[in-house]
């Protein structure tokens, strides 16, 4: 496949870097703190191939952790895995040994030099991989300090917060979303443990992430639900929980759409995206769930039926003229075309790609996934206007994977044109192809998101 176009920057506007990592421009302890801490791809791989807790997330030393990583990298061949980890040593170090467990002393060896000694810190990663842009993601209970911050330090790299409300439809849990909600309640001024003060909250919070830069939302969503909430079902369930109730499941639900269409609301108030991140099956394994909490390579892919919520989600929002720019997300492939197909349904005629079909995400962001996103949303959208790839990551080291995803699309558009199924014209190939290529790497997120305005 052909080399990406290096000169091209990273839009990364949905990722889970730490802002606080990025402010204190971090130097890493050693490979494992950059690599492994956190990294729930190489958990899962690892547990697939018999390593046992203590040496993922238990008590084992950072050397020990990598060692098992080093001897399940064998392990992952064909396996996305093993592609994204050669060329994060590639890219970073300039190693080109591959990872096994003969090499790994050597490899720790001299990544952990160059993390020591050299740029591979938080902000100089940054620098080096042509990050233009990182959209953190936030909880409205966290503090901003962080991103005020960066602003002040004037670093190159704009670093903005996503509005991410998640916790606050745990309405099944009232120990946990009563916490949260003192911890909205302190950071908002207000008291969110009545329904009209989690709602101030939620949009003073709004505001302050407006005020720091933000310009989208994230809201990851087993499904949308084809129901119906009013405000006064949703203050009821909210003060049931605040007063130890748990909500049903369909009370959940009930409350999570409300939510989120009241974000939706304010988001089109702003002029900002909705991330919808829809279909994932969260914390299935009860046992590692209780032991390792959330976000351990636990989660799977879901089978919910998205179709009717989600038409009555984006349907009722353009009935009020209140749709946001929206970005769809699937986990299930069966889902491909639905997702590729139902933005056509809502677009608005002035602005070009409002409602998006997202990256290729999570248990699909691998080449085969990838390729069958570009390919049907190519089939039944405009892949010109489509706003590319996010690392969706928790590791500084995975902007390799925006190469990995540029290497996928010029592959598709250059055997096109070799096929004779784009023109192979001089001209065209200046002025339109090309461009598309550099639109869909970079471009088009900069302007959906509005970076090219300030």
């Amino acid at each position: 496949m052909p080399f990406c176009d290096s000169r091209q920057p990273i839009i990364d506007y949905h990722c889970h870097l730490s802002p606080r990592d990025i402010a204190e421009d971090r130097r890493f302890e050693n490979l494992h703190a950059i690599w492994l801490d956190g990294d729930h791809y190489k958990w899962r791989a690892m547990r697939a191939n018999g390593i046992g807790e203590e040496r993922i997330t238990g008590a084992a030393s950072p050397r020990e952790k990598f060692q098992a990583w080093a001897e399940t990298v064998p392990h992952t061949l064909r396996n996305p895995l093993f592609h994204w980890a050669h060329l994060e040593l590639r890219r970073h170090f300039h190693i080109d040994d591959l990872l096994d467990d003969t090499t790994a002393q050597r490899i720790w060896d001299e990544a952990n030099r160059q993390l020591a000694t050299g740029d591979l810190t938080a902000r100089g990663i940054l620098r080096l991989m042509n990050v233009d842009v990182v959209g953190t993601t936030d909880d409205p209970a966290d503090s901003l300090e962080w991103h005020e911050r960066i602003a002040r330090d004037a670093f190159a790299t704009k670093v903005v917060p996503t509005f991410r409300p998640d916790a606050a439809a745990k309405v099944h849990d009232p120990h946990r979303v009563q916490a949260w909600a003192r911890r909205l309640s302190e950071v908002a001024g207000c008291g969110a443990d009545t329904f009209a003060g989690l709602i101030a909250a939620i949009d003073k919070r709004h505001a302050d992430f407006a005020a720091a830069g933000g310009r989208a939302t994230d809201h990851g969503l087993l499904r949308l639900p084809d129901t119906d909430c009013t405000e006064t079902e949703a203050a009821t369930i909210w003060h049931r929980a605040m007063a130890g109730t748990a909500a049903t499941p369909e009370e959940a639900e009930k409350f999570s759409l409300f939510l989120v269409l009241h974000v939706a609301r304010l988001n089109h108030a702003k002029d900002w995206a909705m991330q919808l991140h829809l279909g994932a099956f969260r914390d299935p394994n009860p046992h590692l769930a209780a032991a390792l909490g959330a976000d351990a390579g636990c989660d799977t892919i879901g089978d919910a039926v998205q179709g009717a919520g989600l038409v009555r989600f984006l349907g009722r929002l353009s009935a009020e003229n209140t749709l946001p720019r929206t970005i769809l997300y699937n986990i299930n492939p069966t889902d491909n075309a639905l997702f590729a197909a139902l933005p056509g349904s809502f677009q608005d005629g002035i602005l070009p790609g409002k409602i998006q079909w997202g990256s290729a995400w999570w248990f699909m962001d691998q080449e085969r996934g990838m390729r069958d996103q570009l390919n049907m949303l190519s089939d039944l959208g405009l892949l010109s206007r489509f706003i590319g790839m996010v690392t969706d990551s928790r590791s500084f080291l995975s902007y390799p994977r925006h190469e990995y995803f540029r290497r996928i699309l010029c592959d598709l558009i250059g055997t096109d044109v070799a096929s004779g199924r784009l023109p192979d014209d001089p001209t065209w190939r200046r002025e339109r192809i090309v461009p598309l290529v550099e639109n869909v790497c970079a471009q088009n997120a900069r302007c959906y998101f509005g970076f090219d305005r300030n």
